[in-house]
């Protein structure tokens, strides 16, 4: 791997009660660079995500960007530093046009003062106007969604609604992309048009993504790193290759897939 880790976490703990969600988790996600986090249900995935964004507070660990220590940090602030991330289920407003939702991505950028927000005076009005120019150039065009911005988000189809979802965390402008099963749900004609956006997103924006998914033909594919969890612990890391050839991750998890998964 030629790039330095721009994301790092280091032994992180996470507990619910008496149930261990993360026990000593340590990954780094490099810059430019595609990291994938794999493992079965249950394994941790979805709560080490959470601690990274800052929804959960690790009881233990550290989680820097870009060398900064952003443990203590509030998911707002993270963000605001270049943090953006999806979830695993759509979260968006259904009720909103799909402009709209995507909107609300960019929104963390904006830099008008309270008075001049409440009121659309001119400072507010000129940045929402230049955040919808830039939206509809930068966004909705690349990842082609122009044909359905105008419409509420609740009439999409799902794999659209996942397009979108993606279209307002790349409003964010972000350096780091979080994506939790990005292609869940999705058929192989939508699987394949979401592999091309991420790897354009990696490849043309330079952002780094970190994403959690099962469809292993996907995470072969694309991914330069895969870290495996199982019971809150990393079993296994390394390029896509090593991973497929290591025992325990094929006893836990891979299972007949690796092979499946192999190039022929």
């Amino acid at each position: 791997m030629t790039g330095e880790p721009l994301l790092q976490v280091d032994d992180l703990h996470l507990s619910f009660g008496g149930i261990k969600a993360l026990a000593g988790v340590s990954l780094a996600a490099r810059a430019g660079e595609i990291t994938a986090v794999i493992g079965p249900n249950g394994a941790g995935k979805t709560s080490l995500f959470n601690a990274i964004s800052g929804f959960y507070r690790p009881q233990r660990g550290s989680v820097r960007f870009d060398g900064r220590d952003i443990t203590s940090e509030s998911a707002h602030r993270r963000a605001g530093l270049g943090l953006a991330r999806t979830f695993q289920n759509v979260a968006l407003f259904r009720g909103m046009t799909v402009l709209d939702n995507i909107k609300l991505g960019g929104h963390s950028r904006l830099g008008a003062n309270p008075l001049s927000a409440m009121w659309y005076l001119g400072p507010a009005r000129r940045e929402e106007m230049a955040l919808r120019r830039e939206i509809e150039r930068e966004v909705i065009d690349f990842l082609e969604i122009d044909h359905v911005r105008h419409q509420p988000v609740a009439a999409l189809p799902y794999g659209l609604q996942k397009r979108v979802e993606l279209a307002r965390a790349l409003a964010m402008q972000p350096r780091v992309l979080m994506l939790d099963e990005p292609v869940a749900g999705m058929n192989r004609e939508e699987t394949e048009d979401m592999a091309r956006f991420i790897l354009d997103i990696q490849e043309e924006r330079g952002v780094t993504v970190l994403l959690i998914e099962h469809d292993m033909g996907l995470v072969m594919d694309i991914s330069n790193h895969v870290v495996v969890l199982n019971f809150g612990e990393v079993i296994g890391e390394g390029t896509p290759v090593q991973v497929r050839a290591n025992p325990e991750v094929v006893r836990a998890y891979l299972g007949d897939t690796a092979h499946a998964a192999a190039p022929a």
